[in-house]
């Protein structure tokens, strides 16, 4: 019969207690290092989450933004179009009258001519 008292015993479970114990304690560093991990994600994940909330933020006020000046864009290009038709009537105008005043300055010189008098008279 052996004796659970003997010093072989005892080394012997000291020797297990102490291996169990490392073991447990690598477990527990383990789920420490885990559980930071796991933290430190949470905290890119929410980092991550607000940067996407920001951009979508960016993403609405630029494409108001574009739509604006589209917007804007057709305007000033229906006003050049009415702008370039005002133009061209303006210069049609303004050739038909010089035309006009071009009739009429010959016009007048024709009469007078009519009226001036001849220079045989003494």
């Amino acid at each position: 019969m052996e004796d659970s008292s003997s010093p072989q015993g005892d080394v012997l479970e000291n020797g297990a207690d102490s291996n169990i114990m490392d073991i447990q304690r690598d477990a527990n560093r383990q789920i420490n290092d885990l559980k930071f991990k796991l933290v430190k994600s949470e905290q890119e994940v929410t980092a991550l989450e607000q940067n996407v909330t920001r951009l979508e933020g960016h993403v609405t006020r630029y494409k108001a933004a574009s739509e604006n000046a589209e917007k804007v864009e057709d305007e000033l290009k229906a006003e050049k179009r009415k702008l370039q038709r005002e133009l061209r009537s303006a210069l049609d105008k303004i050739e038909e009258l010089e035309s006009s005043n071009s009739h009429l300055s010959k016009r007048l010189e024709k009469m007078k001519s009519y009226n001036r008098p001849t220079a045989t008279t003494p």
